[in-house]
Protein backbone atom coordinates (compact mmCIF):
# COMPACT_ATOMS: atom_id res chain seq x y z
CA UNK A 1 0.00 0.00 0.00
CA UNK A 2 1.04 3.61 -0.46
CA UNK A 3 3.07 5.42 2.20
CA UNK A 4 1.14 8.26 3.87
CA UNK A 5 1.98 11.18 6.09
CA UNK A 6 1.25 9.20 9.25
CA UNK A 7 -0.29 5.86 8.27
CA UNK A 8 2.80 4.07 6.95
CA UNK A 9 1.05 0.96 5.68
CA UNK A 10 -2.35 -0.74 5.58
CA UNK A 11 -2.44 -4.52 5.09
CA UNK A 12 -5.66 -5.92 3.62
CA UNK A 13 -6.75 -9.53 3.15
CA UNK A 14 -9.54 -10.97 0.95
CA UNK A 15 -10.42 -13.51 3.67
CA UNK A 16 -13.13 -11.65 5.53
CA UNK A 17 -12.37 -8.44 3.59
CA UNK A 18 -10.04 -7.79 6.50
CA UNK A 19 -7.59 -5.23 7.77
CA UNK A 20 -4.63 -7.30 8.94
CA UNK A 21 -2.36 -4.42 9.89
CA UNK A 22 -2.40 -0.63 10.30
CA UNK A 23 1.12 0.71 10.76
CA UNK A 24 1.41 4.06 12.52
CA UNK A 25 4.47 5.74 14.14
CA UNK A 26 4.61 6.69 17.81
CA UNK A 27 5.87 10.04 19.09
CA UNK A 28 9.45 8.77 18.70
CA UNK A 29 8.83 7.92 15.05
CA UNK A 30 8.83 4.14 15.57
CA UNK A 31 6.23 2.49 13.35
CA UNK A 32 4.20 -0.53 14.50
CA UNK A 33 0.81 -2.02 13.76
CA UNK A 34 -1.91 -0.68 16.05
CA UNK A 35 -4.34 -3.43 15.02
CA UNK A 36 -4.25 -6.69 16.96
CA UNK A 37 -4.59 -10.22 15.60
CA UNK A 38 -6.87 -11.50 18.36
CA UNK A 39 -8.07 -14.48 16.35
CA UNK A 40 -11.60 -15.20 15.20
CA UNK A 41 -13.14 -12.19 13.47
CA UNK A 42 -10.33 -9.76 14.29
CA UNK A 43 -10.02 -7.09 11.61
CA UNK A 44 -12.67 -8.71 9.41
CA UNK A 45 -15.89 -7.46 7.86
CA UNK A 46 -18.93 -8.70 9.79
CA UNK A 47 -22.23 -9.40 8.00
CA UNK A 48 -24.85 -10.00 6.88
CA UNK A 49 -25.88 -8.80 10.33
CA UNK A 50 -23.28 -7.67 12.87
CA UNK A 51 -23.91 -8.44 16.53
CA UNK A 52 -26.90 -10.52 17.66
CA UNK A 53 -30.40 -11.36 16.51
CA UNK A 54 -32.49 -12.87 19.30
CA UNK A 55 -33.64 -16.47 18.96
CA UNK A 56 -32.33 -16.53 15.40
CA UNK A 57 -35.52 -15.09 14.00
CA UNK A 58 -37.26 -11.91 12.88
CA UNK A 59 -40.41 -10.92 11.02
CA UNK A 60 -40.33 -8.61 8.00
CA UNK A 61 -43.45 -7.48 6.13
CA UNK A 62 -45.48 -10.14 7.93
CA UNK A 63 -43.17 -13.05 7.04
CA UNK A 64 -41.14 -14.80 9.73
CA UNK A 65 -37.57 -15.81 8.91
CA UNK A 66 -35.61 -18.48 10.79
CA UNK A 67 -31.84 -17.95 10.80
CA UNK A 68 -29.04 -20.36 11.53
CA UNK A 69 -27.92 -19.94 15.13
CA UNK A 70 -24.36 -20.01 16.41
CA UNK A 71 -24.47 -18.59 19.93
CA UNK A 72 -26.86 -20.75 21.87
CA UNK A 73 -30.32 -20.02 20.49
CA UNK A 74 -29.23 -16.67 18.99
CA UNK A 75 -27.56 -15.61 15.73
CA UNK A 76 -24.25 -13.79 16.12
CA UNK A 77 -22.40 -11.87 13.40
CA UNK A 78 -24.49 -13.26 10.55
CA UNK A 79 -24.51 -16.90 11.57
CA UNK A 80 -22.06 -19.81 11.55
CA UNK A 81 -20.84 -18.95 8.04
CA UNK A 82 -20.96 -15.16 8.25
CA UNK A 83 -19.17 -12.81 5.90
CA UNK A 84 -16.01 -12.78 8.01
CA UNK A 85 -15.42 -16.40 6.93
CA UNK A 86 -15.82 -15.73 3.20
CA UNK A 87 -13.12 -14.95 0.68
CA UNK A 88 -14.11 -11.69 -1.00
CA UNK A 89 -13.15 -10.67 -4.54
CA UNK A 90 -10.93 -7.67 -5.20
CA UNK A 91 -13.23 -5.52 -7.33
CA UNK A 92 -11.15 -2.34 -7.65
CA UNK A 93 -7.69 -1.24 -6.57
CA UNK A 94 -5.64 1.95 -6.80
CA UNK A 95 -2.76 3.57 -4.96
CA UNK A 96 -5.20 5.06 -2.44
CA UNK A 97 -8.02 2.52 -2.17
CA UNK A 98 -9.12 -1.09 -2.48
CA UNK A 99 -12.65 -2.44 -2.85
CA UNK A 100 -13.77 -5.96 -1.95
CA UNK A 101 -17.00 -7.47 -3.33
CA UNK A 102 -19.18 -10.38 -2.22
CA UNK A 103 -22.47 -11.87 -3.38
CA UNK A 104 -24.65 -13.43 -0.71
CA UNK A 105 -27.43 -15.60 -2.20
CA UNK A 106 -31.08 -15.59 -1.20
CA UNK A 107 -31.50 -17.72 1.94
CA UNK A 108 -27.85 -17.38 3.00
CA UNK A 109 -27.79 -18.33 6.72
CA UNK A 110 -31.58 -17.93 6.56
CA UNK A 111 -31.62 -14.26 5.50
CA UNK A 112 -34.00 -13.32 2.68
CA UNK A 113 -32.86 -11.86 -0.62
CA UNK A 114 -29.68 -11.97 -2.63
CA UNK A 115 -27.27 -9.29 -1.47
CA UNK A 116 -24.52 -7.61 -3.50
CA UNK A 117 -21.99 -6.16 -1.06
CA UNK A 118 -18.93 -3.94 -1.34
CA UNK A 119 -16.41 -2.79 1.22
CA UNK A 120 -14.08 0.01 0.15
CA UNK A 121 -10.96 0.90 2.13
CA UNK A 122 -9.33 4.22 1.29
CA UNK A 123 -6.53 6.23 2.83
CA UNK A 124 -5.55 9.83 2.40
CA UNK A 125 -2.82 12.31 3.29
CA UNK A 126 -4.85 13.66 6.23
CA UNK A 127 -3.99 10.55 8.30
CA UNK A 128 -7.43 8.99 7.77
CA UNK A 129 -8.37 5.41 6.99
CA UNK A 130 -11.94 5.19 5.71
CA UNK A 131 -14.28 2.22 5.32
CA UNK A 132 -17.34 2.56 3.08
CA UNK A 133 -19.91 -0.24 2.99
CA UNK A 134 -22.60 -0.54 0.30
CA UNK A 135 -25.18 -3.22 -0.47
CA UNK A 136 -28.18 -3.79 -2.71
CA UNK A 137 -30.78 -6.57 -2.61
CA UNK A 138 -33.46 -8.22 -4.73
CA UNK A 139 -35.91 -8.84 -1.84
CA UNK A 140 -36.54 -6.96 1.41
CA UNK A 141 -33.91 -7.96 3.96
CA UNK A 142 -31.92 -6.65 6.93
CA UNK A 143 -28.32 -5.47 6.82
CA UNK A 144 -25.80 -4.44 9.47
CA UNK A 145 -22.08 -4.29 8.68
CA UNK A 146 -19.09 -3.53 10.87
CA UNK A 147 -15.37 -4.23 11.03
CA UNK A 148 -14.18 -6.16 14.07
CA UNK A 149 -10.76 -4.50 14.23
CA UNK A 150 -9.05 -4.61 17.63
CA UNK A 151 -6.74 -1.76 18.59
CA UNK A 152 -3.72 -1.54 20.84
CA UNK A 153 -2.22 1.89 20.22
CA UNK A 154 1.01 0.96 22.00
CA UNK A 155 1.94 -1.11 18.96
CA UNK A 156 2.73 -4.03 21.27
CA UNK A 157 -0.14 -6.54 21.58
CA UNK A 158 1.39 -8.01 24.74
CA UNK A 159 0.91 -4.70 26.55
CA UNK A 160 -2.23 -4.06 28.53
CA UNK A 161 -4.67 -1.46 27.21
CA UNK A 162 -5.91 -0.61 30.70
CA UNK A 163 -4.15 2.77 30.56
CA UNK A 164 -5.59 3.68 27.16
CA UNK A 165 -7.88 6.67 27.60
CA UNK A 166 -11.29 6.65 25.94
CA UNK A 167 -13.75 9.40 25.18
CA UNK A 168 -17.17 8.51 23.73
CA UNK A 169 -19.78 10.97 22.50
CA UNK A 170 -22.47 8.76 24.00
CA UNK A 171 -24.97 9.72 26.68
CA UNK A 172 -26.95 6.48 26.36
CA UNK A 173 -26.51 2.75 25.78
CA UNK A 174 -28.65 -0.30 25.06
CA UNK A 175 -28.90 -2.59 28.12
CA UNK A 176 -28.86 -6.35 27.49
CA UNK A 177 -30.07 -9.49 29.21
CA UNK A 178 -27.96 -12.46 30.31
CA UNK A 179 -27.72 -13.64 26.67
CA UNK A 180 -26.38 -10.25 25.54
CA UNK A 181 -29.67 -9.51 23.78
CA UNK A 182 -30.94 -5.90 24.06
CA UNK A 183 -33.91 -5.43 26.35
CA UNK A 184 -35.24 -2.73 24.00
CA UNK A 185 -34.48 0.06 26.43
CA UNK A 186 -32.24 3.00 25.54
CA UNK A 187 -30.87 4.03 28.91
CA UNK A 188 -28.68 6.89 30.16
CA UNK A 189 -25.09 5.76 30.75
CA UNK A 190 -24.32 4.89 34.35
CA UNK A 191 -21.04 5.67 36.11
CA UNK A 192 -19.35 2.48 34.88
CA UNK A 193 -20.22 3.26 31.24
CA UNK A 194 -19.77 7.03 31.26
CA UNK A 195 -16.92 7.97 28.92
CA UNK A 196 -18.22 11.45 28.11
CA UNK A 197 -15.14 12.71 29.92
CA UNK A 198 -12.01 10.90 28.75
CA UNK A 199 -10.72 8.33 31.24
CA UNK A 200 -8.68 5.15 31.38
CA UNK A 201 -10.49 2.10 30.07
CA UNK A 202 -9.23 0.10 33.04
CA UNK A 203 -9.43 -3.65 33.54
CA UNK A 204 -13.22 -4.08 33.47
CA UNK A 205 -14.62 -6.15 30.59
CA UNK A 206 -16.98 -4.22 28.33
CA UNK A 207 -19.30 -5.64 25.68
CA UNK A 208 -21.65 -2.71 25.36
CA UNK A 209 -23.37 -0.80 22.56
CA UNK A 210 -23.19 2.96 23.04
CA UNK A 211 -25.62 5.28 21.26
CA UNK A 212 -23.85 8.01 19.30
CA UNK A 213 -25.07 11.42 20.44
CA UNK A 214 -27.01 13.34 17.81
CA UNK A 215 -27.00 10.52 15.26
CA UNK A 216 -28.70 11.55 12.02
CA UNK A 217 -27.11 9.28 9.43
CA UNK A 218 -24.34 11.70 8.50
CA UNK A 219 -20.69 11.33 9.50
CA UNK A 220 -20.43 12.25 13.17
CA UNK A 221 -17.71 12.16 15.80
CA UNK A 222 -18.07 9.03 17.95
CA UNK A 223 -15.00 8.93 20.16
CA UNK A 224 -11.26 9.15 20.73
CA UNK A 225 -8.85 6.49 21.98
CA UNK A 226 -5.42 7.57 23.26
CA UNK A 227 -2.32 5.77 24.46
CA UNK A 228 -0.49 8.26 26.71
CA UNK A 229 2.77 6.29 26.61
CA UNK A 230 3.24 6.00 22.84
CA UNK A 231 1.41 9.24 22.09
CA UNK A 232 -0.75 7.61 19.41
CA UNK A 233 -4.36 8.76 19.14
CA UNK A 234 -7.35 7.41 17.22
CA UNK A 235 -10.46 9.45 16.41
CA UNK A 236 -13.53 7.51 15.25
CA UNK A 237 -16.18 9.10 13.04
CA UNK A 238 -19.14 7.23 11.60
CA UNK A 239 -22.57 7.38 9.97
CA UNK A 240 -23.69 4.52 12.21
CA UNK A 241 -25.90 5.04 15.29
CA UNK A 242 -23.91 2.80 17.65
CA UNK A 243 -20.41 1.92 18.80
CA UNK A 244 -19.85 -1.46 20.44
CA UNK A 245 -17.04 -1.24 22.99
CA UNK A 246 -15.53 -4.69 23.48
CA UNK A 247 -12.56 -5.42 25.74
CA UNK A 248 -12.91 -9.18 26.09
CA UNK A 249 -9.53 -9.95 24.53
CA UNK A 250 -6.25 -9.27 26.38
CA UNK A 251 -4.36 -6.25 25.07
CA UNK A 252 -7.11 -5.27 22.65
CA UNK A 253 -9.96 -2.76 22.38
CA UNK A 254 -12.68 -2.97 19.74
CA UNK A 255 -14.78 0.05 18.79
CA UNK A 256 -17.27 -1.47 16.36
CA UNK A 257 -19.41 1.09 14.56
CA UNK A 258 -22.77 -0.47 13.73
CA UNK A 259 -26.53 -0.48 14.03
CA UNK A 260 -27.95 -1.91 17.24
CA UNK A 261 -28.11 -5.60 17.98
CA UNK A 262 -31.55 -7.20 17.41
CA UNK A 263 -32.88 -4.10 15.63
CA UNK A 264 -35.06 -6.28 13.31
CA UNK A 265 -37.04 -7.22 16.44
CA UNK A 266 -37.09 -3.76 18.03
CA UNK A 267 -39.28 -1.16 16.35
CA UNK A 268 -37.84 1.63 18.52
CA UNK A 269 -34.28 1.02 17.27
CA UNK A 270 -33.01 2.60 14.02
CA UNK A 271 -34.15 0.41 11.15
CA UNK A 272 -31.80 -2.01 9.39
CA UNK A 273 -34.28 -2.92 6.64
CA UNK A 274 -33.01 -2.75 3.06
CA UNK A 275 -35.44 -2.91 0.14
CA UNK A 276 -34.97 -3.50 -3.59
CA UNK A 277 -34.12 -0.30 -5.41
CA UNK A 278 -32.45 1.19 -2.32
CA UNK A 279 -28.75 1.09 -1.43
CA UNK A 280 -27.43 0.43 2.03
CA UNK A 281 -24.50 2.76 2.65
CA UNK A 282 -22.46 3.46 5.75
CA UNK A 283 -19.03 4.91 6.46
CA UNK A 284 -16.50 4.82 9.27
CA UNK A 285 -13.36 6.95 9.43
CA UNK A 286 -10.36 6.26 11.66
CA UNK A 287 -8.13 9.33 12.06
CA UNK A 288 -4.71 8.74 13.57
CA UNK A 289 -2.61 11.30 15.35
CA UNK A 290 0.24 11.82 17.81
CA UNK A 291 0.06 13.72 21.09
Amino acid sequence: MAALNLINRVVLNPLGAAMSGIFVPDRAGQSASVSVDAGGSAGKTIGRYANRIARGSFTLDGTAFALLTNEGRNTLHGGPDGFSKRTWEVAEQSDASLTFALRSPDGDQGFPGALECRVRYSWSDDDALRIDYTATCDKPTVVNFTNHVYFNLSGDPSRSTADHRLHLAASAYTPVDDESIPTGEIAPVDAARDFRTARAVGTATFDCNFVVDGWDGTVRYAGTLTDPESGRTLVVETTQPGVQLYTGKPGAIALETQHFADAPNRANFPSTVLRPGDTFASSTIYRFGIL
